[in-house]
């Protein structure tokens, strides 16, 4: 059997740690021959496909080494006509593979799913994102990771605003989930934070930044970059046209930042950290769930299983049709236990005060 992998998306720590137990477990205990596809589906979209043999050794040692060496694209619409679709289904054939295993996040299992209903190409989907916000998965591996290196930055920031006495905003990835603002906050000892799912109250933040100007004289917030004022819209930092996902949101924190600063003596900084919550090495509890989703996605292939995508649930690796996560987004229920923990603890939420 031959099996093709790509990697879809935004980079994220983990991938080769999935590359790497998919290609040992399928050339280990499946006797297949692996192919690497190139950068995301546009190695499928190319009038040629770009794609090479993936040996044992060429996935050796890079188990802990970030990015993809596969390379990825957020951009490929593999969907955007017949002509695409028709080149699509013409290199499978020309591989002659007999799946495509998909590391990914929802728009790399809704690229997928539609790939496979128009062309009949058989798919295995694994979920990626630092994001947190596939359906029906608990917890997405490079999620971890990016939760770490957020909480270093609060951490960091923390020091710096409380010796200038400051009002410190990080602004996190996350796109319309708020886990990563959420777990990353509590982590990083935030006392206000801000989720794309409950709007924002300007006052009720500045309230909170005034008390505390009384006493520890500085105050950390960590807000999602889907978050937003009551009434307002996103912040969008820029459209890439064509791409299946074409709005980029990014600044909520510099729009933040002027909306408070007129009501605090306190000076208010913004600190956007970008792509650097995407790169380095995945943590160690990246490395294995990655790991474990890699050889369960090739447990799914060897049984013919397809169509269906890797999970996590209750603790639990599982697989769910594909089709039920394309398409849809996993966000924080406004009852979720660590909401419910935040307000108990005293950390701000944003949330207009009752009467």
């Amino acid at each position: 059997m031959k099996v093709g992998i790509l990697t879809g998306g935004g980079d994220c720590p983990g991938l080769n740690a999935v590359i790497r137990a998919v290609t040992k477990s399928l050339i280990g205990y499946g006797q297949c021959e692996v192919l690497g596809i190139a950068d995301g589906f546009e190695g499928l979209m190319a009038p040629q496909p770009q794609a090479w043999p993936l040996r044992w050794d060429d996935v050796s040692g890079i188990l802990h080494r970030g990015g993809t060496i596969l390379g990825t694209s957020n951009s490929a619409n593999p969907l955007k006509d017949a002509a695409t679709l028709a080149q699509v289904q013409a290199n499978v054939q020309a591989l002659g593979l007999k799946v495509v295993v998909a590391i990914g996040g929802d728009g790399t299992m809704s690229l997928a799913h539609g790939v496979a209903q128009a062309t009949g190409m058989h798919c295995v989907g694994v979920p990626k994102t630092i994001d947190n916000d596939i359906a029906h998965c608990e917890r997405s591996f490079g999620f971890d990771t990016a939760v770490a290196t957020v909480t270093e930055a609060l951490h960091r920031v923390e020091s710096t605003a409380n010796s200038h006495h400051r009002v410190m905003i990080v602004e996190t990835m996350g796109r319309h989930a708020g886990w990563l603002a959420l777990e990353a906050g509590l982590a990083g000892g935030a006392d206000v934070i801000l989720l794309p799912e409950m709007d924002y109250d300007v006052s009720t933040i500045a309230a909170t930044c005034r008390r505390r100007e009384e006493r520890q004289r500085y105050t950390i917030i960590c807000i999602g970059e889907g978050a937003k004022q009551s009434g307002a819209d996103q912040t969008v930092q820029a459209r890439v046209e064509g791409s299946p996902d074409p709005v980029r949101l990014g600044g909520v924190g510099h729009v933040l930042r002027e909306q408070l600063q007129p009501y605090l003596k306190s000076e208010v900084r913004t600190t956007v950290l970008g792509h650097v919550q995407r790169g380095g090495d995945p943590t160690p509890y990246d490395r294995v769930l990655a790991t474990r989703y890699g050889h369960k996605a090739a447990q799914l292939v060897l049984a013919g299983q397809f169509g269906q995508m890797v999970t996590l649930q209750n603790g639990h690796i599982g697989s769910v049709p594909i089709a039920q996560v394309a398409n849809t987004q996993r966000k924080v229920p406004l009852d979720h236990e660590l909401l419910v923990m935040a307000r108990d603890i005293g950390i701000c939420l944003g949330e207009r005060a009752a009467g």
